[in-house]
């Protein structure tokens, strides 16, 4: 079973992000954004945070909207694995 199928098969968290970086090998760095209400105020503020994501083709690159889910740890900081692919980056 390779490690996209045993992300889908669990009950697992998922996450949309965009991929900010694809230099390393056979790693993706996901950005999510999140809009959440702030404590004292109450004004809508986006949060972000970025995850190391496995990519073992190498198939995702820069401004690729893609689904992440969590996955038992493959490095100190990779915990999560590429599911699927949303959206296409655009060329400009």
């Amino acid at each position: 079973m390779t490690q996209a199928q045993e992300a889908t098969t669990a009950n697992t968290r998922t996450l949309v992000g965009k991929v900010v970086s694809d230099k390393r090998s056979k790693t993706v760095t996901v950005l999510v954004e999140r809009r959440t209400a702030h404590e004292l105020y109450g004004k809508i503020v986006a949060r972000s945070r970025k995850y190391h994501a496995h990519d073992e083709k190498g198939e995702y690159h820069m401004g690729d909207m893609v689904e992440i889910a969590e996955t038992r740890p493959l490095s100190k900081t990779k915990n999560w694995v590429v599911t699927r692919l949303v959206e296409k980056a655009r060329l400009v």
